[in-house]
Order: C-alpha cells, then sequence, then structure tokens
C-alpha cells in the first residue's frame, strides 16, 4: 500500500487542497520517519517538531477556510520543506556546520525562510551541511556524516548533502539548498535526485551573510522536476531594491511549475564530456550517464553536438581564490579558529593572503567566461550538455584528508571539476538522474542555460523525465 511519503511534493499539496490529507497528518508521518532513519543518514543538524507542529495547525486552518471560500492555495501549502543549515530562521539554531556556532541562534529569518513561510510550507527542521559549506561532502564534528541511501557507505555529498539525503530517504518531500560550486548538483547526482541551482539573482541572498562573489545562490532538490519547479517558485524574486543581482521576471503568469507541463521544442545542444580541468579522468560511468543522455536527446529530436574543448585551469585557479577569500570571511573569533575542521582552516589561511587586486581579478575573469560562453556557445546553442560529477560517489570519509587540506581540496576540484563553471558565470544548471550503475548507484546528468532561462531547462529536464521516469526507483530503506 501506498505510503504518504510516496506522493511528490505536488501531489501532497493537491491532496492538501482537496482535504484529503491534512497538513498535521503530513507532518507527523515526516517527523516519525525522520526520528526512524535520521540517525542512519545524517540528513539533519537540528529538528524543530514544535516549530512543525505549529505551522501545520495553522497552514490547516488556512486550508479548510480556502476550500470554505472558494480560494486557491499555491502548491506546497501545508507540505513539509526543511532549510539548508547555513540559513537562518529566526529563533531555531543555526549552526553552519561548525562547532563554533553550534549554539547560535538567529533572531531572523533570511529572505527564503520569509518566502517558505509566506508559502504555507512546513519547516522539519535544519538540514546537515558541512563546516560553512566549503567542501562537496557533509561531514562535520556536530552531527554523523550525511549518506546517500542508495549506498550506505557512501557520502551524499555537499555541501547540501543533508536536504538531500532527507529527500532521496523519504524524510522530507523536497528540501531547501544553496550551490556555490556545485553544492546542489553534487548531492542530487550522488543521490538520484533533481537539482536546481538557478541564475545568479534569481533568489535573494542574506539579509546575513551576503556573497559579495555572486557564486552562491539558494534553489531546490526534489525528486522530481515539478516538485523541484514548484519549490523554486518559492524562493524566487527580490528581497529589496537593494538587490546586488536581479534576473530577467517570468512573463506575467507564468510559473517554473507551468513550464515543467509544457514541451521544450527542439533545441540545439552542444555536448562537452571532457573535464575542464587539466589532468581529471571521467569515471567510465559518468561517461556511459552521459552517452545515454545525449543518445536520448537525439531520439526525443533535439540536435546534439559533441565538441571537445581543451582544459585549462585559468577556471580552476580563479575559483580557488575566490573560495578562499569567502572561506576567510566566514566571522571566527581568533580564540575559536582552533574549533574549526583542517580545511577551513587552510582556506582561511589562504583566503587572508590573496590581495585585493587578485581577487577582483578573479572575479573578472568570471565575467569574461560568462561573455565567451553566452556568445561563443549560447550563440549557437540553447543548452549544454555535461556529466554532473567526474566520478562515482565516494565512500564517507573518501574525499577528506585532514592531515593534508591543502591535498583535499585539489581532490575535490578532481571529483567535481564541471559544476563550479556555472558558479562563476551565473548561469542557471540542473542535474538530473538519468543512469544507475549495476550496483544500484545513482549517477547524474547536468544540463545548462542561457542566464534567466531557468524555465527552458526545466521544461527540457521534464521531458527528459517523461522519457525515463526515476522517481519509481527507491533505495532499500524507502
Amino acid at each position: 500500500m501506498a505510503e504518504l511519503h510516496d506522493l511528490t511534493a505536488v501531489e501532497q499539496g493537491e491532496a492538501i487542497k482537496a482535504g484529503t490529507v491534512s497538513p498535521a497528518e503530513l507532518t507527523e508521518h515526516y517527523l516519525g520517519r525522520i526520528e526512524r532513519h535520521d540517525a542512519t543518514l545524517g540528513a539533519f543538524l537540528t529538528v524543530t517538531p514544535e516549530l512543525a507542529r505549529e505551522q501545520a495547525a495553522q497552514a490547516g486552518r488556512e486550508a479548510l477556510a480556502a476550500r470554505r471560500d472558494g480560494r486557491d492555495l499555491g502548491p506546497l501549502h501545508g507540505v513539509p520543506v526543511p532549510v539548508k543549515d547555513l540559513h537562518a530562521v529566526a529563533g531555531v539554531r543555526c549552526t553552519l556546520g561548525s562547532q563554533v556556532y553550534a549554539d547560535h541562534v538567529p533572531d531572523r529569518d533570511d529572505h527564503t525562510v520569509v518566502r517558505l513561510r509566506a508559502a504555507g510550507t512546513v519547516m522539519l527542521g535544519k538540514t546537515n551541511t558541512p563546516e560553512f559549506g566549503l567542501p562537496c561532502y557533509t561531514e562535520n564534528t556536530l552531527a554523523p556524516p550525511a549518506r546517500t541511501p542508495w549506498d550506505l557507505g557512501r557520502s551524499a555529498g555537499g555541501s547540501s548533502g543533508g536536504a538531500a539525503a532527507a529527500v532521496a530517504g523519504g524524510l522530507a518531500p523536497v528540501a531547501h539548498a544553496s550551490d556555490g560550486g556545485g553544492s546542489i548538483r553534487i548531492p542530487a547526482s550522488v543521490c538520484g535526485l533533481v537539482g536546481i541551482k538557478p541564475s545568479r539573482g534569481r533568489v535573494a541572498g542574506g539579509p546575513v551573510f551576503h556573497d559579495v562573489s555572486g557564486l552562491s545562490t539558494q534553489g531546490p532538490v526534489a525528486r522530481t522536476v515539478a516538485d523541484a519547479a514548484a519549490l523554486l517558485d518559492v524562493l524566487a524574486g527580490p528581497a529589496t531594491a537593494a538587490d546586488p543581482y536581479g534576473a530577467p521576471s517570468l512573463p506575467p503568469g507564468d510559473t517554473f511549475l507551468a513550464a515543467a507541463r509544457r514541451e521544450p521544442g527542439a533545441l540545439r545542444i552542444v555536448a562537452l564530456p571532457e573535464p575542464p580541468v587539466p589532468g581529471v579522468a571521467l569515471d567510465p560511468e559518468c561517461r556511459a550517464a552521459f552517452d545515454g543522455a545525449a543518445a536520448l536527446l537525439r531520439g526525443l529530436g533535439h540536435q546534439v553536438d559533441e565538441l571537445a574543448l581543451p582544459a585549462d585551469d585559468r577556471l580552476l585557479a580563479s575559483f580557488s581564490r575566490v573560495w578562499e577569500v569567502i572561506a576567510a570571511m566566514a566571522p571566527v573569533a581568533p580564540e575559536d579558529e582552533k574549533l574549526l575542521m583542517p580545511l577551513s582552516r587552510h582556506l582561511r589561511e589562504a583566503g587572508a593572503r590573496v590581495a585585493a587586486t587578485e581577487f577582483t581579478g578573479a572575479l573578472y575573469a568570471f565575467r569574461m567566461l560568462g561573455d565567451l560562453i553566452a556568445e561563443a556557445l549560447l550563440g549557437t546553442y540553447d543548452m549544454i550538455l555535461t556529466p554532473t560529477l567526474a566520478q562515482l560517489p565516494a565512500p564517507v570519509g573518501g574525499l577528506r584528508n585532514d592531515e593534508d587540506p591543502a591535498a583535499e581540496f585539489a581532490g575535490l576540484a578532481a571529483y567535481t571539476p564541471y559544476t563550479p563553471l556555472y558558479n562563476a558565470t551565473g548561469q542557471p544548471a540542473a542535474s538530473v538522474p538519468l543512469h544507475w550503475t549495476d550496483e544500484g548507484l545513482p549517477v547524474g546528468i547536468m544540463l545548462g542555460g542561457r542566464y534567466g532561462d531557468e524555465a527552458g531547462l526545466i521544461s527540457l529536464a521534464a521531458q527528459l523525465e517523461t522519457a525515463r521516469p526515476w522517481a519509481a526507483r527507491r533505495p532499500a530503506l524507502w
């Protein structure tokens, strides 16, 4: 018999509108699953049952009144949506994945949390993240590591690994996440999910810990494209007139969820299989996922041209400098530096040595790269296809090197050479789970679109999902 967590997030919202399921019933179901499975998955840093029940009760009252008055509700009204623990929820512990902030309780919401509240969603808790979101695994000294439910010996990726573990393990229907170098798309790939990194400026950051580099943004991880699109509709939009970036608005009345329900048309797609970082090898299964996606796209009527671009380490060098500065900007008192993990200390020390001219030169290189891609590739093609990762999901602890964090950071670049490009350029990108290995490990492929064209990206991803459905696949603990 189907259970509540078998329903997609959009289906759950429809059931709440119809009155066949209450937000309170749905919330209790997920709180029970968290209690049973989270110690295994490491999805949450903080669970908030009291707040979740309070929000569910309010959502239930609003749904009852809407049915009585004939008013519509948003697609995710009453649906549980946990928040990544890099982002503030007033009155709830926000650790940033660090011992330094183990007892930090903010007194105001991040802008995206304000939107989640306004949409009537229910917050189950704060999902696991590595310290300050710096590495692409989710391991810290506060909680068990986040694991992919497809193989509990392997990492859920990062830095939104807790969010992905929660959704893939059936502990939440959809989750808020963030991405500064691949942190939505990496865990989506290793957990068999859809992960969308929106265009720069699509989702307002702050009001605390603004990323002045423009690398980071927030977005959804979900089991289906429609669920991801519905959550992006909630998260998207400016916060104030002072927002430093602003993506083009959708046409009046249009939504990302509507884009998931329409055909993309025949597209020209450039396929770039080779890692852009010199010396990085592509795992055969990741290549097979890429080849399968290219073949599927051709079968759906799209033009797919495979090109080989020369590897260039200049993007990696620029990204590394900016990432080091971001690490150094995290407010940590000198006496608390000893509490940090080795990689964080290494990056902060390196960031303190980056000259202002070097930092601004790296940001300038990002803008030049965006212009180059817009003209040289997306002037001819509509979308870009690449692998999401160069390697299969890593064992828990397999990406860490506490004895040599410099070597660890270099290894992270080899694990995920494709994803940082879109953070540098500000383009939207999505990982979708089209491939599984014979051992049952998910392998994502990545689509990148023109700046501001999340709608086109979502339509194409939805077409792939219709052609090769993946949501019916379930890990053993489901």
